[in-house]
């Protein structure tokens, strides 16, 4: 009898070789909790290498000014690119070592070799645009890997969930136009970086292609499993992805300086059950974590726990309840936002 289902993780001390200036949150020691939780468990987990991103494959998503830019920066290290993102020496090559992390873990998740995996990187990337770092972000992880997906492996159709506290913009703005690949955000709102409201569903071909789910501050773990039930689980399932993709941010977690919302442990475990769930019915299971944010050690830990012991389990469990949809409610009022702009292109929308 199985006891426990083949999950594949990618970590590397090389990704804390990105050195923050003194108190800044995004810090090497953020993958310290990470470690911890992936060595209680280092046995029951196939282990990948990262390796770098070579320069065609981050140009599939940024400028050539932007990577010139980057390389620059870190020769001439340690500066800021922003109040809020910094370059150290070595950045450059353990951003691209980050981007090649999501795109081996990816690769190997697409091609069946494994059906589920974690990816323990940084610096995150979800807030980087095309030509310019931002929020912490030097190269767009996710995005990187979901242009391999398509550029070396044929996929036709991925779906992308960020459930980082923050809204990814830069994802959004890569893929907005594009068809081909869903993204569904859940994101304190209004927050930084200040994007990422009801209304922007997607321009041109792919207006409807960007579902983002806004929550007040002071959401939990029943705001979250209801919108994750009421409104992804019928946008992936009208989607019908091949691959399944997570910005796996923890800082939504109670714990976390730089937020303020309230998911527990049990959470985040209850979160990835459902989406692996979808994955499992859609997508033969095709399912890829890579991480971005969180910034307390309880909530890196415990997050990526729930994770890992999710993927693990040959058959988690999922919440038996769907959280009700009270009148006036947090939950109501998203749920209510985001059928307003999207019920006409996904059926059931908002249901149980």
């Amino acid at each position: 009898m199985e006891r426990f289902r083949a999950t594949t993780v990618l970590a590397d001390p090389r990704y804390r070789d990105h050195r923050a200036p003194g108190g800044h949150p995004e810090r090497p020691e953020r993958l310290v909790a990470v470690q911890r939780a992936i060595d209680a468990r280092r046995d029951r987990l196939e282990h990948l290498e990262p390796r770098e991103a070579q320069p065609e494959e981050i140009l599939r998503v940024h400028a050539r000014d932007h990577l010139d830019t980057v390389a620059e920066a870190s020769r001439r290290a340690p500066l800021h690119l922003d109040p809020d993102t910094y370059v150290s020496p070595q950045s450059f090559a353990v951003a691209r070592l980050a981007a090649g992390g999501a795109i081996e873990l990816a690769l190997r998740v697409a091609r069946g070799r494994q059906q589920s995996g974690f990816a323990a990187l940084r610096p995150p990337g979800h807030h980087a645009e095309s030509n310019r770092a931002m929020g912490f972000c030097l190269f767009n992880n996710i995005a990187i890997a979901a242009r391999a997906l398509q550029a070396e492996e044929d996929v036709e159709r991925i779906l992308i969930l960020d459930w980082d506290v923050h809204h990814g913009n830069g994802t959004q703005h890569h893929f907005e136009e594009d068809p081909s690949v869903l993204y569904v955000s859940t994101h304190q709102f209004p927050f930084y970086p200040g994007t990422g409201d009801f209304g922007e569903a997607g321009r041109g071909k792919g207006t409807g292609a960007t579902l983002n789910i806004p929550m007040p501050a002071g959401c939990g773990d029943p705001e979250y499993m209801g919108v994750l039930r009421r409104l992804l689980a019928p946008a992936a399932r009208a989607f019908d992805p091949q691959v399944m993709l997570v910005s796996c941010g923890f800082d939504a977690h109670r714990d976390d300086p730089l937020a303020a919302m309230q998911v527990t442990r049990e959470g985040f475990r209850a979160m990835t059950a459902l989406v692996r769930s979808l994955a499992d019915d859609l997508c033969d299971g095709r399912l890829a974590f890579v991480l971005e944010g969180g910034y307390a050690e309880s909530g890196l830990q415990e997050g990526t726990e729930a994770v890992l012991d999710v993927l693990l389990d040959p058959t988690p469990a999922l919440p038996p309840e769907v959280p009700d949809r009270v009148p006036g409610s947090p939950l109501e009022r998203i749920v209510a936002g985001v059928v307003a702009v999207h019920s006409s292109r996904i059926p059931g929308l908002g249901a149980a």
